[in-house]
């Protein structure tokens, strides 16, 4: 099991690092996060949704992923609830406060289940195990379900990472295993010093006073990760940072208060040519070479966020300059006409507000949450504008439906089209040849031809050479990383005290 001093101390990174490196050893590890907090989700084969990072876990292990890997998925909603999920299903809604009261036993069952079956599914896999936060918040303890309660339940040998980045790394350490029971501290089998700067053995002194003074071992320092990865092999796929002073191209992406799904930018992320901007609402919107809204887990909250930002304003005056707006699932939904919420599942009770008003469309929330995964031919941009940048033939996306509400058209405008599946919506607006489009599809960005396709227009209006289309699936490159990443790690962790029985 990886456990963390704190949130952010890279518990999720070290454990998908470990799943390959155990992977690289012939071994089949088992990915299991038993409660993650995260709106940044993915739906698996069978309709059943679970937190991204455990995704990547589960490629990083060559396994497809599988909601059992996740089995408590508690989606914030910014007023102090959370929508839960359970074994890849939404089974309510939780009020902070009475989390542990309500929701304690139902999740240790869910956990329960998750361990069997995909125990049941993979016989003879290792179990990596991911905890959350620190597992010594005292006033949680008793009712923890995915830290020490989950390891002194599976009796696993636990590796505990401390972020050197932060500052203060042996008070993080030595107050960490202070507060764990007697019972608790033997499952501690090693320390792991995460994001160092500099030459490792400038660390040789504080590694010998850990282990001196805890009776732990210290069993990897693992470097800053931009010492060991060129800038072409971009790690904003797997740890966003602002880079990439160079870029030719600037996407501004609205970081919207209940954003949701930013991995769905990964692959803009990782393209060398292209700097994403996040942008919060207040924040001027300046003249990018495309505006990104994308994913939100509350898109009538977000919606009145960007108009008291006066963002609204902003977007229609930079699409009427000529300026291009893509949105992605919430972002769809806020650059139509009209949102409806009948059954007030966006907020305290029903409403209909006006929405951006940048493609003829209406969404009413309601029914069951769309959970799938989809394939869909891309016909957007269909017709050539004299760059040869017509979509190619029989282009095929692949990707996921994660939203609640249904999307229709209420009056098509001229220019405007949709595609077959009802997944995507595009506009020509105004004379200087703006677009403004959008679509349901989480993912449309793996695919490099079509993302190649997208940029190649954006960078026609500035003058710059095509890239080629001949750009494999996104998913090659982020197992790429993965590798480099593992090895990285079996060069700087001693995995073995982790192995032995």
């Amino acid at each position: 099991m990886v456990l963390g001093t704190s949130s952010g101390a890279g518990k999720s990174l070290m454990t998908a690092a470990l799943c390959r490196a155990l992977r690289r050893r012939g071994e089949q590890a088992l990915p299991f996060k038993g409660q993650n907090m995260s709106n940044n989700a993915w739906v698996d084969r069978t309709g059943g949704e679970m937190a991204y990072s455990q995704a990547l876990q589960a490629w990083a292990a060559g396994l497809e992923p599988h909601h059992s890997m996740n089995p408590v998925l508690l989606k914030p909603r910014g007023d102090s609830t959370s929508e839960v999920i359970h074994m890849g299903r939404s089974v309510g809604t939780a009020r902070a406060e009475h989390y542990y009261r309500d929701w304690f036993r139902p999740g240790w069952a869910a956990i329960r289940s998750g361990l069997d079956e995909l125990q049941a599914a993979h016989p003879g896999g290792r179990l990596v195990l991911e905890g959350a936060g620190s597992p010594v918040e005292v006033n949680l303890q008793a009712r923890d379900l995915t830290n020490l309660r989950l390891a002194q339940f599976l009796r696993a040998r636990c590796l505990l990472v401390a972020d050197i980045e932060r500052g203060g790394v042996f008070a993080q350490i030595v107050g960490t295993l202070a507060l764990l029971s007697p019972v608790q501290r033997p499952l501690i089998r090693g320390l792991l010093i995460n994001r160092f700067r500099g030459r490792r053995e400038l660390f040789d002194e504080g590694r010998c006073w850990l282990e001196r003074h805890t009776g732990v071992p210290v069993l990897g320092v693992m470097p800053w990760l931009e010492e060991l990865f060129p800038p072409e092999d971009s790690l904003d796929l797997l740890e966003r940072r602002g880079r990439k002073a160079g870029a030719e191209l600037e996407l501004a992406v609205l970081r919207l208060p209940s954003i949701s799904n930013f991995s769905d930018l990964d692959p803009l992320e990782a393209e060398p040519s292209v700097r994403l901007r996040w942008l919060r609402p207040g924040e001027p919107l300046g003249n990018p070479d495309a505006v990104i809204l994308p994913g939100s887990k509350q898109s009538l909250g977000d919606l009145a966020a960007l108009r008291r930002a006066g963002l609204d304003g902003e977007l229609r005056r930079y699409l009427a300059a000529g300026g291009h707006v893509f949105g992605l699932c919430g972002g769809l939904q806020l650059l139509g006409r009209e949102l409806h919420d009948p059954e007030g599942l966006e907020g305290a009770a029903p409403s209909r507000l006006r929405g951006l008003d940048l493609l003829p469309l209406r969404t009413v929330f309601g029914g069951t949450k769309a959970l799938r995964q989809r394939r869909s031919q891309a016909l957007w941009p269909a017709a050539p504008d004299g760059g040869g940048s017509e979509c190619p033939d029989a282009l095929e996306l692949e990707g996921f439906e994660l939203h609640r509400g249904r999307t229709t058209v209420v009056a098509p405008a001229p220019g405007a089209l949709a595609s077959d599946d009802g997944l995507g919506w595009w506009q020509a607006v105004g004379e200087r040849g703006g677009l403004v489009a959008g679509t349901y599809l989480h993912g449309v960005f793996e695919s490099g031809p079509w993302r190649r396709h997208w940029l190649n227009r954006l960078r026609r209006r500035r003058g710059l050479p095509p890239l080629s289309l001949d750009q494999p699936h996104h998913s090659r490159q982020r197992d790429q990383l993965l590798e480099r990443l593992a090895g990285a790690f079996t060069e700087h962790v001693n995995l073995e005290p982790l192995l032995a029985p």
